[in-house]
């Protein structure tokens, strides 16, 4: 193997992504009238744990970085940069946010509790990018090294919430507030950290094979939805906002194998 090298490689690997504690808040406040007349307001809120499992796949990886001995020692040090295409996601259907609160008479009767849900019809957490940079020490056996480093990641996080709808039990009565469904969706880099352990052997001082295995973790994504409803009952009017907030982590760990040409 050579003294020092920069290196491109490419392969795949099989990870596993865990999505950790998720969660969801939503909440509705509306004005009711009657005839163009107002005649209450209310609000009402809840949040719950969507309870996302873990999602494994293959992935391909792209890496480049370089290396080189310590001057008369067998020890190294170097760096490399890891691109994957992770395309892991979980979802839940049907999922109900209980909500719970109240509405203001505005004419003569006083404020009454009431309850409900907000019902998503399909909730879904997916990472698709993960770039990581990562640092590390090694030690060299003739023909191979292993190595052990920890750097930085970011990585591409998209949320979906399909199928939106608020729902309240007012007066014994299963009442769709906020009408239509509504659909919601973002994307945002996560920063996080990983750390790897590994081993090279050179077949030639040019081409090598790298095996690894990576445990990286995100900081926590975060996002938030809004938008105005409007819905008829019973001859009232009811016209309002719709809002709410979304955040979780991830963690994933991937055992890879790719053949890169030094140079």
């Amino acid at each position: 193997m050579p003294f020092e090298a920069l290196f491109l490689g490419v392969g795949g690997g099989f990870g596993s992504t865990s999505f950790n504690d998720p969660y969801l808040y939503a909440q509705g406040v509306s004005e009711i009238s009657q005839g163009g007349v107002p005649v209450a307001v209310g609000a009402a809120g809840g949040s719950t744990d969507p309870g996302f499992g873990s999602d494994g796949r293959l992935a391909p990886i792209v890496q480049f970085g370089g290396f080189r001995h310590f001057d008369g020692s067998d020890w190294l040090w170097g760096a490399k940069f890891t691109y994957g295409y992770l395309d892991a996601s979980s979802s839940v259907a049907n999922l109900p946010v209980p909500q719970s609160g109240g509405y203001e008479n505005l004419t003569d009767d006083p404020s009454t509790s009431f309850g409900g849900n907000v019902v998503v019809h399909s909730y879904e957490t997916r990472i698709t990018h993960q770039i990581s940079f990562v640092p590390f020490i090694g030690r060299s056996y003739e023909k191979m090294f292993v190595y052990a480093g920890a750097g930085p990641t970011v990585s591409r996080v998209e949320s979906n919430l399909d199928g939106v709808i608020g729902f309240a039990e007012i007066n014994g009565q299963h009442v769709d507030v906020t009408g239509a469904p509504s659909n919601f969706s973002s994307e945002e880099w996560v920063f996080g950290g990983a750390v790897t352990v590994g081993l090279t052997y050179f077949f030639t001082p040019q081409w090598f094979v790298d095996v690894n295995y990576t445990y990286a973790r995100t900081a926590d994504y975060s996002g938030s939805f809004s938008t105005p409803f409007s819905s008829s009952t019973d001859g009232y009017d009811d016209v309002g906002i719709l809002s709410g907030n979304y955040s979780g982590s991830l963690t994933t760990q991937a055992v890879a194998i790719s053949i890169n040409r030094a140079f």
